[in-house]
C-alpha cells in the first residue's frame, strides 16, 4: 500500500505553504495515498517553536517506518534538514518541494551548499515555476527537477463591477512593496477620491499607517491586519482591483487568491509569476520599485471600465484551467505515481 509522509508546516501557521498543503489535502491524491501531515512549525515565540519541532520530529520518526515516501515542503533548509537526512538514513524515496521567494537570500546565499545536499538527496525536487527549474538545475547540475505550480483555491467567486477599492493582500514589508503601492495611489488619489486601498496582513502596519497619513491619504487607506475565513472572502469579494507590487516571491498565493475571486491583476514580473503573466491580456505588469509605471497602470485600470472586465474574465479563467486546484492536485497525483513506479 503505497503511503505518503507530508512534512510542512503547521495547519495553523499563517502563510502560503499552509495554504498549498490545504490544497492538496482536497486532492484525490491524498486518500489514494494514505498522506498523513507531519506538522513542524508554527508561528509564536522561541520555546514554542522549538517544543513544536520536537514534537513534530518524533512524530515524524514513529510513522516513518510504515509510509514509502516522504514530501518536504521547505522553505528555511535548517528547520527540514534533519527530516531530509533521516529520510535518506531510511532509504525513503524522497520529494523536496522548494517554496523560497528570493534566491539571494536563499539558495544563492552562504546557505547555498546546504540547499545542494537536500536537493542530491532528493528523487525528485519541485519547484514553483519554469524560472526557478531552471535556476536550480544550472545552479546545482541537477536533473531531477519537475514544476508543479500552487492551485487556486476553491471559493465562492462574486465580483463587483461597481466596486472602487484596490486590495492588497500579505506580510505588510519592504519585499513585498507595500510602501510603492501607497506612493503610486498618492499619484492619481486625488483624481479618484472615492477609490481606496484595503491592505490585508500582518507586518509593518504602523510604519504605513504613518506612510498614509504623510502622504495626505489616511481616509482613502485602510489596514486591516491578518484575516481569514468569512473576513477574508468578504474582503476579496468586495475588491475591484488586485495589487501585488513585490520585489521577490516563490509563487505568490495572493495573486492565486485574487484569480480564484476573478479579480483583475497588476503585479510585478518577479518568481514564478512570469510563466503566465501576459501584459494587457491577464494582467497589467511594472517593474518592481517603478512607482511612475504602477500609478499609470491604476490610472488606466480604474478609468476603463472595458479592460477591467476583460482582465476579470482573464483572471477567472487562468483559476479554472492553469491554476484549477483539481489540475494541480493530478498533477501531484502523477509525480508520486512515477517515484513510486521508479
Amino acid at each position: 500500500m503505497p503511503k505518503v509522509l507530508v512534512v510542512a508546516t503547521s495547519r495553523k501557521t499563517r502563510g502560503g505553504i499552509t495554504a498549498v498543503v490545504k490544497a492538496h489535502e482536497t486532492g484525490a491524491q491524498w486518500k489514494k495515498y494514505h498522506c498523513r501531515w507531519i506538522e513542524t512549525h508554527r508561528d509564536g515565540n522561541s520555546v514554542r517553536k522549538i517544543l513544536y519541532f520536537i514534537k513534530g520530529f518524533f512524530s515524524f520518526l514513529f510513522f516513518l517506518p510504515s509510509y514509502n515516501v516522504v514530501h518536504v515542503h521547505m522553505a528555511a533548509v535548517l528547520r527540514k534538514l534533519p527530516f531530509i537526512f533521516i529520510a535518506k538514513l531510511f532509504h525513503k524515496k524522497l520529494i523536496v518541494h522548494l517554496h523560497v521567494p528570493d534566491p539571494n537570500t536563499t539558495i544563492l546565499s552562504r546557505k547555498k551548499n546546504l540547499y545542494g545536499y537536500c536537493f542530491k538527496c532528493a528523487d525528485i525536487v519541485i519547484a514553483l515555476s519554469s524560472q526557478w527549474k531552471q535556476l536550480l538545475t544550472q545552479t546545482y547540475n541537477i536533473n531531477n527537477v519537475r514544476v508543479l505550480y500552487n492551485p487556486c483555491p476553491r471559493v465562492h467567486r462574486q465580483y463587483r463591477m461597481d466596486s472602487k477599492i484596490i486590495l492588497f493582500a500579505g506580510t505588510i514589508s519592504e519585499r513585498k512593496g507595500y510602501h510603492d503601492l501607497l506612493l503610486a495611489f498618492s499619484k492619481i488619489a486625488h483624481l479618484h477620491k472615492d477609490w481606496s486601498i484595503v491592505l490585508l496582513g500582518n507586518g509593518e502596519i504602523h510604519e504605513g499607517k504613518e506612510i498614509a497619513r504623510k502622504l495626505g491619504m489616511a481616509d482613502q487607506i485602510y489596514f486591516k491586519g491578518w484575516i481569514d475565513g468569512s473576513e477574508k472572502e468578504k474582503e476579496f469579494q468586495e475588491a475591484a482591483i488586485f495589487c501585488l507590487p513585490s520585489y521577490a516571491e516563490g509563487f505568490p498565493m495572493s495573486v492565486l487568491d485574487a484569480w480564484a475571486y476573478g479579480i483583475p491583476v497588476i503585479c510585478t514580473p518577479v518568481g514564478g509569476l512570469p510563466d503566465v503573466i501576459q501584459e494587457g491580456k491577464n494582467s497589467l505588469i511594472f517593474n518592481p520599485g517603478d512607482v511612475d509605471k504602477l500609478a499609470e497602470q491604476l490610472l488606466y485600470i480604474i478609468d476603463n471600465d472595458v479592460v477591467r472586465f476583460k482582465l476579470h474574465r482573464a483572471s477567472c479563467e487562468l483559476a479554472d484551467n492553469v491554476f484549477n486546484v483539481d489540475v494541480i492536485n493530478k498533477q501531484l497525483d502523477d509525480i508520486y505515481r512515477s517515484l513510486l513506479c521508479a
